[in-house]
Formats: C-alpha cells, structure tokens, sequence
C-alpha cells in the first residue's frame, strides 16, 4: 500500500488545508545488478583517489566544485547546511495561472494531496473551485530539505502537486541545432491536406492501458525464461536500412490508407459500431411492440 512520504498543509492567505503526499508514479524500470563474468559474484565499487589511485575512506571524502579542469572549490557539509531552505510544513500558494500558460516541459514528478479528514471540504471546495475557474496554483514548499517549485491542480475533484524545473533550466529551442531552419521549409496545400486527413484517420481517446513498455516485457519474460532453465537464442536486431529520400506526398497517401484500414480492424472502432446497431435493434423492437410480442 502507498504509503505518503510528506505531510504538512496547503497555504494560501489565511487558509490551511492539512495535507499528505502520495507518489502518482511507480516506476517500473527493470533493474540489473553488475556481475563478474567468470564467477556470477556481484561487483562492488570502489571510490579510488585519481592521483594515486588507492581508495579514499568514506570520512575522508569531501564536496568539490569544479572551476576550471583539475582546479576545484571545496564545501563543506556544515557550509551546504547553513543555505539550505528552513524545513517547512507547509505548501505555500503564491499565484494561481491558467493551466494553459504553462509548458508541459515545466512539469517534473507528479504527487496526489490527500486531505485529512476534518479537511475534506475545505480541500474539496478549493479543488471545484480552481476546476470550475480552470487554474492551476503555483506555490513553494520543502522536503527532504530541498525546495521545490510546484503546480496543484484539480483533477477529477482532486488535487495533484506537479514538482517543477526552474525556468533557467529549460532549454531554449533556439539552442538545439537543425531546429532554427524549420522556417524555411515550405509546405504545399496538397501536402497539408494529406497531413491533416493522416491525423484525422488516427484520432481517438486517449487510453493509457493501449500502450505498454514492449521491450520491458519481452525483457521480463526472458528473465522468467531462463530462471526456468529454459534455453533462449536472441538474434541480434539488424540496424535499420536508409530510406534515403521519400515522396512525401506519396508516403502521406501511403500512410492514410493504411491508418484507415488499421482503424478499422481495432477492437475500440468494431465496439461501438456493435453498440450501435444493437441500439437501433432496440429502438425498431420498441417503436413495434406488437410485433415483438407475437
């Protein structure tokens, strides 16, 4: 069961809703452990001095900020401990923005606010409120004597917290090179046209539990495999051919044709076409009754 991993409450004005945090997000990364080859025994690692390679005794080792190569700037714990943020228990509301303002790429992990429970209603009333007004809070708070920057927003009655990167950490797309030329590139109206029938053939809800990490499976199911005792030959997958340049209208009219055929042998298309016709069914029994009941 999840268990929270920060208490304290939501601030803003004269209001305080108590609150836990529950991480929205269990990874499910599968994890290796380093092995030696000849004797499967498991490799430690050691943290050896670079100037005369011997290892460095845990008390010994320092923080060190690189300045220039090989020339460093030495801080101490006690020094790091002085700057840290004043532990707070409060999550402290400082603007509210329309969702809409901000760039995905602000977002970093996201938390559930779990209110207490002689807080229920208070929690509740904020989070219609900012669901109606479609806004989303931005505020500050500590844990584990870090500082965060973060958004809550409404979510279906509830309230997540969205831990955020500073706007110094975003990268500027004109920094990325190849991207600036994008202005130049014309795009006829036969192409768009295509462009935009592509799209429309592939538009549907979104539906989380469609998509899954194929390689983390068939990883999965290697490892079950071979602890079974169960041999297993793995071909190497050959690199991808070069396509070398395409008929772009070509390869649109290509790839419509194919997504219109695809969407027609997907289960979530052939569901509601059967609801569909059972309903009219119902609806010509009803608008008979004295056919049905002989």
């Amino acid at each position: 069961m999840p268990r929270a991993i920060w208490s304290g409450a939501i601030s803003f004005g004269l209001v305080s809703i108590p609150v836990k945090l529950y991480s929205a997000v269990s990874r499910q990364t599968v994890r290796f452990n380093q092995l030696d080859g000849r004797t499967n025994a498991r490799v430690k690692q050691k943290r050896v001095s670079a100037l005369d390679g011997e290892e460095v005794p845990y008390e010994e080792i320092v923080k060190g900020y690189e300045i220039s190569k090989d020339s460093y700037v030495v801080v101490s714990d006690d020094e790091l401990a002085s700057l840290s943020p004043k532990a707070s228990r409060t999550i402290d509301i400082s603007d509210f923005v329309q969702q809409s303002e901000i760039d995905p790429i602000f977002y970093d992990s996201a938390y559930y606010l779990v209110p207490d429970e002689l807080a229920r209603k208070s929690y509740a009333l904020l989070a219609e409120a900012m669901e109606e007004s479609g806004h989303v809070a931005i505020a500050n708070f500590v844990m584990r004597t870090k500082q965060y920057l973060a958004a809550v927003r409404p979510v279906d009655g509830k309230l997540m917290l969205s831990t955020m990167i500073y706007h110094d950490e975003a990268v500027d797309a004109s920094e990325i090179p190849g991207l600036a030329e994008l202005d130049e590139i014309e795009i006829n109206d036969a192409e768009r046209t295509m462009a935009d029938q592509l799209i429309e053939s592939l538009i549907t809800e979104f539906e989380p539990e469609r998509y899954e990490d194929n390689f983390r499976v068939q990883v999965k199911e290697l490892i079950e495999k071979k602890a079974a005792g169960e041999i297993t030959t793995v071909e190497a997958s050959s690199a991808a051919e070069d396509a070398g340049v395409v008929d772009l209208l070509a390869a649109l009219e290509a790839s419509v044709s194919a997504a219109k055929e695809a969407r027609k042998r997907h289960p979530a298309k052939k569901k509601p076409a059967a609801k569909r016709k059972k309903a009219k069914k119902k609806a010509a029994d009803e608008d008979v009754p004295e056919a049905k009941s002989a």
